[in-house]
């Protein structure tokens, strides 16, 4: 059919571009069919396919194994060829796969996997059981930058209607409980019975059967009125709910969106499951969530907000050059932490960073955890004071303009602005002002303000426009040369007859 479509459509006078395009083949192989006769077309489909490969010499002996053993991944085929041929090739895995996918098809021996089987499940009553599972996405910050954040779900089971949770850093026991909290304010009860997974944040081990919580989510729930449900490892089929919640976050939320700020981030997720999530039909019930939920809620139990104790913080004492001792590795603290002997901070411990705060719970700095010892993990940043470099280069500027205290307030409005990059903007105006005459520099700053320009590019800008003005004001007025040709003396050259030269002349003078 291929063929003829191609010679048809080059009778009806198509290009070979415009043939491969309404095809959908490479316009060489459109090029090729248009040379062939249909008689050397047949012969070609006739003709054997394919090339020789490398590894055809073991081709008995991987069948062989595969007869015995189907259930042979390539990898163990790849150990067992190096094992009993010592010439066999160096060559990659994917190789080796692909001949194992080549033999198993040529000889029809599909690898035997243990097959579940899988049983519907009724309904659960309204109210009895929820499920929970957390989730990450890699998200585009509207700064063409990388984020990766996390998110806790929460999904009545019966009702479908669902909760959603951001944290842009790992969640800790604490931060576990809090959007527990929150889950169970949205729907204003707890269900009867909770199903995770064996996550590290609630569990410390299975212990044959006797789970083993941890001391913090141990203690929760003993004061909340449901009860927890543990699926076993590597059994994610058993909350098979929360598990599509997961995945719809991620393809129907998540999907193209940036990411601006977690408070921001958080408010998109609760209006999109008010328009989306919880009011859209379900798939599997055919029913709308919200509407579900009304009835769901009357069958949840009473939930009284538990009050959580603060989360207690390890308390590091400073060394005398600004640095802590954490597991046998030195961190850095900016310059200025160490205030003296006794000077503490406090240590906020997660996966893979150390979070240190003073004594007021606010962040000083991060550091990503080392796991070797002796190392010393320091930041560049912590070599200088910044805060008292950042006011001495303001007061520096402002001491270049005739109104100190209208350009200090000015660089207080741009250092609030653009708060990352002040030392950048301060070094730019610096720069600008110093090749400016004051009074220049003065009408830019003026201009700037009253019209709420906190830029340095910007306030270059004004500045390169009022030197063209001055340039402008400056030059001498053009000089006008009025030309009349028609003035009185135009008539006497008019009449004026030139004088002419004897033909003869040149005679004379060619004939030499």
């Amino acid at each position: 059919m291929t063929y003829h479509l191609v010679h048809q459509m080059e009778r009806e006078g198509f290009s070979i571009q415009k043939i491969a395009e309404h095809l959908d083949m490479n316009w060489r192989t459109a090029k090729r069919l248009l040379q062939l006769s249909e008689q050397h077309y047949l012969i070609d489909l006739e003709q054997i396919q394919g090339r020789k490969r490398s590894l055809d010499s073991y081709e008995e002996f991987v069948k062989d194994k595969l007869v015995v053993y189907p259930g042979t991944p390539a990898a163990q085929m790849h150990d067992w060829l190096k094992e009993h041929h010592q010439e066999f090739p160096e060559i990659s895995q994917k190789t080796v796969f692909n001949f194992v996918q080549a033999v198993r098809a040529k000889y029809n021996i599909p690898k035997t996997q243990q097959i579940r089987d899988y049983a519907s499940v009724p309904e659960l009553p309204y109210g009895l059981q929820a499920q929970v599972d957390f989730g990450f996405y890699n998200m585009q910050t509207t700064l063409g930058k990388t984020k990766k954040v996390q998110f806790f779900t929460f999904v009545l089971s019966r009702s479908r209607y669902k909760f959603i949770h951001f944290s842009d850093s790992p969640f800790t026991t604490t931060m576990v409980i809090n959007a527990h909290e929150l889950a169970f304010a949205a729907v204003c009860g707890c269900p009867s019975e909770i199903v995770y997974d064996q996550d590290r944040l609630f569990m410390v081990a299975e212990n044959f059967g006797d789970l083993i919580l941890t001391a913090g989510f141990r203690s929760y729930v003993a004061q909340s009125s449901f009860v927890t449900y543990f699926c076993r490892k590597a059994d994610p089929e058993s909350k098979g709910k929360v598990e599509n919640v997961v995945k719809y976050v991620k393809q129907n939320f998540l999907y193209k969106r940036s990411f601006k700020d977690l408070d921001t981030l958080n408010m998109e997720a609760k209006a999109w499951l008010l328009r989306t999530a919880n009011a859209l039909e379900h798939g599997t019930t055919k029913k709308i969530p919200t509407a579900e939920f009304q009835i769901e809620k009357e069958f949840l139990h009473s939930w009284c907000p538990v009050i959580l104790e603060p989360e207690a913080y390890a308390v590091y004492a400073v060394h005398k050059d600004n640095k802590i001792s954490y597991k046998s590795n030195i961190y850095s603290l900016p310059l200025g932490t160490y205030k003296g002997k006794g000077t503490k901070i406090l240590l906020k411990v997660t996966l893979e960073q150390l979070i240190i705060m003073n004594q007021k719970e606010e962040e000083l700095c991060r550091h990503e955890i080392c796991r070797l010892k002796g190392q010393k993990i320091l930041s560049r940043d912590h070599g200088r004071d910044k805060e008292t470099a950042i006011t001495e280069m303001m007061n520096e500027f402002s001491d270049l303009m005739e109104n100190k205290l209208q350009a200090l307030n000015w660089v207080m409005q741009i250092k609030d602005h653009k708060p990352r990059y002040i030392r950048d903007q301060l070094q730019l105006l610096t720069a600008t002002v110093i090749k400016l005459e004051p009074h220049l520099a003065s009408q830019a700053l003026n201009y700037a303000c009253q019209h709420h320009i906190i830029s340095a590019t910007d306030f270059k800008a004004i500045t390169e426009a009022l030197k063209r003005e001055q340039v402008k004001a400056e030059l001498p007025p053009p000089i006008i040369i009025q030309l009349n040709p028609l003035n009185g003396e135009s008539r006497k050259i008019s009449d004026i007859i030139p004088d002419q030269s004897d033909l003869l002349t040149y005679d004379t003078y060619f004939s030499g």
